[in-house]
């Protein structure tokens, strides 16, 4: 992006020059339809634009930049002159490679079976001439009761809907909807998304990671039967194990936290499949996160330690870990030098994604400024190449 303009659209409109298109005479009939077309299709994302190959000889291996990323909110994202300056930022880090983005279900699928993957493409064009890189996050839970985070198609019976509305724990005051994972529909059609875009996306070079939201469901509006509960987290897995093979050269994650009755034979299995083990969160002092008691389902925390060097660990700092050190605001206020060693030594992070929060992004990359390039481009988390790949390419 340049001057503020994504791409040239071959005419400017306002003074009435010519573009491309307008400048060919017009008995060359056949090569105005041909360039119609083709400015259709680069326009729309239909026709794949030039992407960096990854090098990966060995089939089995997966494209691994361990490190910092950058987190922009999901407003952020739509405004060019905000994204303007997350570029201009970025650029100016060398311990930020690259962006965390959160992109929305129905924005890459506006109809059944059609895809468009536009917004993808675009950050990586701004990305990849620096050498930063790109990790996704599919957005399959809104915190706004009037936002639903399934495409308009799913508005039928045979996908009831797509997605439940849910509240916190303890209020009937509508929160946000979460995906409806337990209805086998929504789950192929989540699935069929997944495998394309790692058609589009697995062999790109800048194209890092992609990962799915956390495990909590909220509090459902209308009770949800213990055994769709099951189908929830037994069809999460399966879309996880669709991912690994969707993207069989590019990091893989699942945000979780609750419930922690699940948590091990969960955790357990994403062990398997290789995907790895993140938060939407980091709160040093929170009760939940941290629960250890006798003969009680541990805290999500607990299952980092044990998982570092095998699978990739990537927790995230949100907007509300800058505030204060406890889900429930009952804590203090912690330094981003804080979050970084607990990231970094609790939880043994190889990824930290550092929301771009207003008020704290400015102390996020003064800290970043500091860190030492003697500590790796990881900036001092865990470069390892995890067990559960075959092997590792920079």
């Amino acid at each position: 992006m340049k001057g503020g303009k994504m791409y040239d659209d071959g005419q400017d409109a306002s003074n009435g020059r010519p573009g491309v298109i307008a400048a060919i005479p017009r008995h060359h009939t056949a090569m105005r339809i041909l360039l119609v077309v083709l400015c259709a299709m680069a326009c729309t994302g239909i026709w794949p634009v030039k992407t960096a190959a990854a090098d990966v000889s060995d089939p089995g291996a997966v494209k691994w930049h361990p490190g910092h990323y950058y987190a922009p909110m999901s407003f952020m994202r739509t405004n060019p002159k905000i994204m303007a300056q997350v570029y201009r930022e970025l650029q100016a880090t060398p311990a930020l490679r690259g962006l965390q983005m959160r992109v929305e279900w129905p924005e890459l699928e506006p109809e059944e079976g059609q895809y468009d993957f536009t917004a993808i493409e675009r950050v990586l064009a701004e990305l990849a001439p620096h050498n930063k890189r790109l990790i996704v996050l599919l957005e399959l839970k809104s915190f706004k009761p009037q936002v639903l985070p399934v495409p308009f198609y799913m508005a039928s019976e045979t996908y009831e809907g797509g997605a439940f509305p849910f509240s916190s724990y303890g209020t009937d005051a509508p929160r946000g909807n979460n995906l409806k994972l337990w209805n086998p529909a929504v789950r192929d059609r989540l699935v069929a998304l997944i495998r394309e875009l790692g058609k589009r996306f697995n062999g790109h070079a800048h194209f890092e990671g992609i990962g799915l939201p956390e495990t909590a469901m909220g509090q459902p509006l209308v009770p949800v039967s213990k055994r769709d509960v099951e189908r929830q987290y037994d069809n999460l897995l399966s879309v996880q194990q669709a991912m690994r093979a969707a993207f069989p050269n590019t990091m893989t994650y699942q945000f979780v936290n609750y419930p922690r009755e699940m948590l091990p034979s969960f955790v357990g299995q994403m062990r398997t499949i290789g995907t790895a083990l993140g938060g939407p969160d980091v709160f040093i002092d929170d009760p939940g996160l941290n629960f250890d008691r006798p003969n009680k389902p541990k805290g999500a925390y607990h299952f980092y330690a044990p998982l570092s060097g095998v699978v990739p660990l990537t927790p995230s700092v949100m907007q509300s870990n800058y505030e204060n050190t406890q889900h429930d605001g009952r804590g203090r206020v912690p330094t981003i030098a804080e979050l970084f060693a607990f990231a970094r030594d609790r939880l043994r992070a190889n990824y930290i994604f550092w929301t771009r929060a207003p008020n704290y992004y400015p102390k996020v990359l003064e800290f970043m400024s500091g860190l030492s390039a003697a500590d790796g481009q990881a900036r001092g988390l865990n470069p390892t190449c995890p067990k559960v790949y075959a092997s590792c390419v920079e």
